[in-house]
């Protein structure tokens, strides 16, 4: 398979992927601030569980569902106009949420109808980044371009509940979605001045679900393609435990201070900023397969040792610790997807990733959530690792076999 779908040279292709990540983490972080603001808007307004639950399908299922048609409009158009087109699509609708709310139409539902037309957006632009980066990239940069964006993400991630609370609480919740129309503005002028040529073929005349189908018999009849959506799936199921009960887990285990819940936070994101900064620094892992499996190792013992952490310092230093390998596991299974994927599949097959980590998180809470009230969390964090733990062991077994077959 030719994977190579990198149109630039030499001499360019720093200021294009510069000029990119600086527009696509100005995206992120207006979208980060406006889902903070919403979410504690409607805890402080409600206190109730259900409509964070509400929002939180009304921001995520949209996603899943558009993907599959975001990944064939990803592969038949240009996907930087896909991605301005998206981003603005979204400022749009946030810049009518905040006249709506101007003028005095401030319903809770409004806010679950912005955010379901925000998630249709993007899951039309996730798969067009994705599939953007080999575009933009040469092949031997994707792994250290992979962990800059990591530890930009980190950084953001930082930084944009600190802005939306501030906002939320000095200026209002109408401020907050105007610095998401802000920052999408600037991301879509940013990313105007990239070049990026549309790599499907002319005239197509197969329909959308035709290509869709194609897609997904194309990455599955690819045995490391198979491998690695699989591996997505299992990680981030197992996976939920340490990321959505800890602060329960902290509540319960060490006390309800907020400076707790926020420290929880702060360690996991502290780790994976260093994480990042350690994989753009490295620059490639020889040995993806290897790599990936020691990660998801790592990252099971560590999940296992949170449930048996007694000592809230211990605790924030494993936490911390495991951060540190989530940008190289994302790294990994993302660069392994972009040097094995033909350019004309890239954005259907980055769908699928897209759908499969999208819904494997929110099937696995409505398992490990009603669990928590039952048993132990240190139990579900023990038995949760340890089975990620042996994850890493099978796919580390099966890495001989697929190593023949992966030629980056």
């Amino acid at each position: 398979m030719e994977a190579n779908s990198f149109s630039g040279s030499n001499k360019n292709w720093l200021r294009q992927i510069i000029l990119f990540l600086a527009s696509q983490n100005i995206s992120l972080f207006g979208s980060s601030v406006v889902s903070f603001a919403i979410i504690w808007h409607i805890t402080l307004e409600t206190s109730s569980g259900t409509w964070v639950m509400l929002f939180t399908i009304s921001a995520l299922l949209p996603q899943v569902l558009v993907s599959l048609w975001g990944g064939v409009w990803a592969d038949r158009h240009n996907r930087k106009y896909l991605i301005m087109l998206s981003d603005g699509f979204i400022a749009l609708a946030t810049l009518g949420l905040a006249i709506a709310f101007w003028a005095g139409y401030q319903r809770l539902e409004m806010l679950l109808a912005v955010s379901f037309v925000r998630s249709i957006a993007a899951g039309v632009q996730a798969p067009a980044v994705s599939a953007l980066f080999p575009q933009l990239v040469p092949v031997d940069k994707l792994t250290k371009v992979q962990g800059v964006n990591q530890t930009l993400n980190s950084v953001l991630l930082l930084l944009s509940p600190a802005v939306g609370g501030v906002v939320l609480g000095s200026l209002g919740i109408v401020w907050a979605f105007m610095v998401d129309v802000v920052t999408a503005s600037l991301a879509i002028s940013v990313l105007s001045f990239i070049r990026v040529e549309k790599v499907g073929t002319e005239g197509e005349t197969a329909s959308v679900f035709t290509e869709l189908k194609q897609g997904i018999a194309y990455t599955f009849s690819d045995r490391l393609l198979k491998s690695i959506l699989i591996c997505f799936g299992v990680s981030f199921f197992l996976i939920t435990p340490a990321a959505v009960l800890t602060p329960l887990f902290v509540e319960r285990t060490f006390g309800s201070d907020v400076w707790r819940l926020t420290a929880n936070e702060i360690a996991w994101t502290l780790g994976t900023l260093i994480g990042g900064v350690f994989v753009s620094v490295k620059g490639e892992f020889k040995d993806k397969i290897r790599t990936l499996a020691l990660g998801l190792m790592a990252f099971g013992i560590l999940f296992a040792l949170l449930g048996l952490a007694g000592n809230f310092a211990f605790y924030l230093m494993v936490m911390g610790t495991a951060g540190f390998f989530m940008p190289t596991v994302a790294t990994v299974l993302t660069v392994m997807i972009q040097e094995r994927v033909e350019a004309a599949m890239m954005g259907r097959v980055f769908s699928l990733v897209h759908i499969v980590t999208g819904s494997a998180m929110p099937v696995a809470i409505l398992f490990f959530g009603p669990l928590a009230d039952m048993v132990p969390i240190s139990y579900i964090l023990l038995v949760s690792g340890v089975l990620l733990a042996l994850t890493g062991v099978l796919y580390q077994r099966m890495g001989k076999k697929l190593r023949a077959e992966f030629a980056p």
